[in-house]
This record gives C-alpha cells, sequence and structure tokens, in this order.
C-alpha cells in the first residue's frame, strides 16, 4: 500500500474532515435527548444518508489542493 504524496496535508481535505464528521456523528447521535431522536423518522434518516453520501463523494472529487 502506497500513501498518496500529499498524506501529511490530508487532514485539510474536504473528504477527509467529511469523513471525521461522519465518524462522530453515531456518537452524537446516542447523546441526543429520545425525544429529539424520535422526531426523526426512519425515511428522513436515510435521506440524510444518502445527502452525506453524495456530499462525500463531490467533496472527495473537487481539487482541493490547487494541483499541489
Amino acid at each position: 500500500m502506497k500513501l498518496v504524496p500529499n498524506a501529511r496535508r490530508s487532514w485539510r481535505w474536504f473528504s477527509m474532515q467529511l469523513a471525521t464528521l461522519a465518524g462522530i456523528a453515531p456518537i452524537a447521535w446516542t447523546q441526543m435527548p429520545d425525544e429529539w431522536r424520535m422526531e426523526i423518522s426512519p425515511a428522513v434518516m436515510g435521506y440524510i444518508g444518502l445527502g452525506w453520501l453524495l456530499v462525500f463523494i463531490i467533496a472527495r472529487l473537487v481539487d482541493q489542493d490547487g494541483g499541489a
């Protein structure tokens, strides 16, 4: 396995920041009051997940280092 040439600067990439948020989201979800969680239907959660996936893909495709 070989790292990308600019791996040291990966924390600046939108896709890495979004992946971090995606990893933190389940923790935040469990810390929410039950009343709040009950307000969001499973169908809406599916759309939120799909939207998050699309944003992540777009962020990964955007040139984030100016070609460096």
